[in-house]
């Protein structure tokens, strides 16, 4: 037996819609107004300053920040994003059969294999320097003899 689909809508249909937004509206705003009326109103000179997080600003903000710091955060968003794609996956992991199961084995593998090379470029440790990349040339003054070296 076969539901018959409505392929126009009316704009009454969209009446609940509204209804529920106009409800949140009115919450959000009936919630400000009590809470300013009925909650404690104390000044201060303290109290009113403008403040950041709560700590008092010290030194100076144009010292560098470790580039850990940024690439760290980078792969975390990184990885958190490429983890979403796998929650539609599970849900519809039945509905997409073997396929599936290959592409998510393969985007699993280049998932492993891009935090493989983040752990072996060490940009994880932070207590350690980070080591040297194998690929890099050495300087050309390392060959030469100590007298021309100390000179340039």
């Amino acid at each position: 037996m076969l539901l018959a689909v409505n392929s126009s809508y009316q704009p009454s249909d969209y009446l609940p819609i509204l209804i529920q937004f106009g409800l949140a509206v009115a919450f959000v705003a009936f919630a400000m107004v009590v809470s300013h009326l009925v909650g404690p109103n104390r000044h201060s000179r303290v109290k009113d300053a403008s403040f950041e997080c709560g700590i008092e600003s010290v030194g100076n903000a144009r010292t560098p920040i470790s580039v850990k710091y940024f690439l760290t955060a980078i792969l975390f968003v990184l990885f958190d994003v490429e983890v979403i794609f796998m929650y539609p996956w599970a849900v519809n992991f039945r509905q997409l059969g073997t396929a599936g199961f290959v592409e998510m084995i393969i985007f699993m593998t280049l998932l492993m294999a891009g935090f493989g090379y983040v752990i072996k470029k060490g940009i994880l440790r932070w207590n350690e320097a980070v080591p040297t990349q194998t690929f890099a040339a050495k300087p050309v003054l390392a060959k030469q003899p100590a007298e021309v070296a100390q000179a340039a």
